[in-house]
């Protein structure tokens, strides 16, 4: 019977032990993930008393993944991923690179074969997404600009663990595995590589043209039943089945599987419904992905091994941070967004652990490896979100300090200031638009209409050089900085309009707006009942509440259906007016 309920008791004692501790975390300032890791230990093999199922654990941390993957899907379009692809893919192959030859040449030096201290330093390359995306969550990161660089990073450095695990057992007989585990990769190395490519290919493509009609005609009939329950189970069928069928059909991650099946939903008008259905089910399996983790630790380690530990440990968080700060610095991107690039890879997870799990089963890797793979990951997961919450004090610190911090947070950038060729329509009496999003959009194609002039300011320098292609006046920059609005012509404009979700930095916004040009008229979009109140309260300007308009729309509507017909008797006209 004890047997026959370790999956109850591995649930049961994984979440309780995890609140308590998760509650501790949170009390002592810090954050809760590692209250969930130090329950991972506790409840593992490493330590006495209980032990809970490390293989049952495991399973269920990998849902947790894909759910939290199809997630991210769900917000991040390919649109996002494209528009972030100058950065993400250069960034992400430039720094697994360096990550890797600094993890080969380490392990070498500490008298392992060439092929183990590849595979060591691919694993250590590799930062967790799931790690990241509670990060920036837990900040409001994820819809920003740089929280759109670094899952985009992370998402290329996905796509090239997932050639890599392809390609490793092919390589394991040259790289000095076993030959029998190597032996079952028969066949030429160059077939195995197109055979990859080919099978990622046409998994994305099948996703992207018949995944995109059949998912969302999928909800929408569910929907159509009225059964909340059955349209919270397609959400997860899908999520699953899909992450399922894409590892076993076409060689693809559970997780990437996941990740373009919420990309495809996105197309869905149920996709923000769809997001929160699944939202408990991500929290709770991520719980215990992170349990999963501090099971699979190994704290004889520290012990044995303390001076190689902190070589990991290195290698990770510094190693790792400062070549992805120089590589985003040398893309001419700012200071601010090198350090949250630099914080968000400073750490390993997920598919570290498969890539050195391969490795040991094809012979690469020692098993001390592995236990140092598991230490370097507990380790930085753990630190990671310090790392993360001393970006902006760093930053502020650094520029306020340094003279090379502000040339870099300020520096010149090609697409930062008008050209001098702009039309003077656009620098006298236009509309400074803030934020070129989906609210943006529309508001600059009405714009357009009426031939209205307006000059965009946007984050996405990529977004700016597609707006200036089209013959639109556009500056590329965060608007909460003084010279992005002087750059877009603020002091002679009519109105700042600010479609971007930040209330907060609406706020300095607009205060700088006034002070440049004290007649500006001012718009903004707010997202809460608090929000609205507050800056009306403020005198702000006039000031849009999604909801509010939306039910204002819907009202006028009906008022207008059943309004009297205009020949109506003046009792009539009385009433409907009241």
């Amino acid at each position: 019977m004890e047997h026959g309920i370790s999956l109850i008791s591995t649930l049961a004692a994984g979440f309780a032990i995890a609140l308590v501790l998760g509650f501790l975390a949170e009390r002592c300032k810090v954050p809760a993930l590692v209250g969930y890791l130090l329950a991972g230990i506790i409840i593992g093999p490493a330590t006495p008393g209980f032990v809970a199922d490390v293989h049952l654990a495991s399973q269920l941390s990998e849902i947790g993944v894909m759910l939290l993957m199809f997630g991210v899907g769900l917000h991040f379009s390919l649109k996002d991923l494209l528009a972030v692809k100058r950065i993400a893919v250069p960034g992400a192959i430039v720094q697994m690179g360096l990550a890797t030859a600094l993890g080969a040449v380490v392990a070498h030096w500490w008298g392992w074969n060439w092929g183990a201290g590849l595979v060591f330093g691919l694993s250590l390359s590799c930062a967790s997404t799931v790690v990241l995306l509670k990060a920036l969550e837990t900040r409001g990161l994820l819809d920003s600009m740089n929280g759109r660089i670094a899952v985009g990073w992370l998402v290329v450095e996905d796509l090239a663990t997932v050639l890599v695990l392809v390609l490793l057992p092919a390589l394991a007989g040259v790289l000095g595995g076993n030959a029998s585990a190597a032996a079952e990769a028969s066949g030429p190395l160059w077939l195995t590589i197109c055979q990859t490519l080919l099978q990622v290919g046409a998994f994305i493509a099948l996703m992207l043209v018949a995944g995109r009609r059949l998912l969302p005609w999928m909800l929408w009939q569910v929907a159509r039943t009225g059964s909340r329950e059955l349209f919270t189970l397609a959400v997860i069928a899908a999520a699953i089945g899909i992450a399922f069928g894409a590892a076993k059909l076409f060689s693809v991650s559970f997780a990437l599987g996941a990740f373009f099946a919420g990309m495809v939903m996105r197309e869905s008008q149920f996709s923000h419904r769809a997001a929160q259905e699944s939202l408990p089910l991500r929290d709770a399996f991520s719980v215990l992905f992170f349990v999963s983790v501090g099971m699979l630790f190994e704290p004889a380690i520290l012990l044995e091994q303390p001076l190689r530990v902190l070589g990991v440990v290195a290698i990770i968080m510094l190693g790792k941070s400062l070549a992805a700060m120089v590589l985003v610095l040398g893309l001419r991107y700012p200071l601010n967004t090198a350090l949250t690039a630099s914080a968000s890879l400073a750490q390993i997870g997920e598919f570290s652990f498969i890539l050195a799990g391969l490795g040991l089963a094809l012979g690469l890797l020692p098993q001390e490896g592995m236990s140092l793979v598991l230490c370097g990951a507990l380790l930085s997961i753990a630190l990671n979100p310090l790392l993360f919450a001393a970006v902006g004090p760093l930053n502020r610190w650094a520029v306020a300090h340094s003279a090379l911090a502000r040339r870099l947070e300020q520096r010149t950038d090609p697409y930062a200031e008008l050209p001098m060729s702009t039309d003077r329509k656009y620098l006298e009496g236009q509309v400074v638009l803030v934020g070129y999003g989906r609210v943006g959009r529309r508001i600059a194609r009405a714009l357009l209409q009426q031939g209205i002039p307006f000059v965009v300011a946007e984050q996405n320098r990529e977004l700016v050089e597609q707006l200036r292609s089209q013959g639109l006046a556009a500056v590329s920059g965060n608007a909460v900085e003084p010279g992005v609005l002087i750059q877009a012509h603020i002091v002679n404009a009519a109105m700042l309009v600010v479609a971007s979700p930040d209330a907060m930095s609406a706020r300095h916004m607009v205060e700088i707006a006034r002070t440049l040009n004290p007649d500006i008229e001012i718009v903004v979009r707010t997202h809460t009942d608090d929000e609205t109140e507050l800056m009306r309260q403020e005198g702000i300007g006039t000031i849009f509440f999604g909801e509010e308009e939306l039910a204002r729309g819907m009202a006028d509507h009906v008022l207008n259906r059943f309004a009297p017909a205009p020949n109506a008797g003046a009792g009539a006209g009385q009433v409907a007016h009241s």
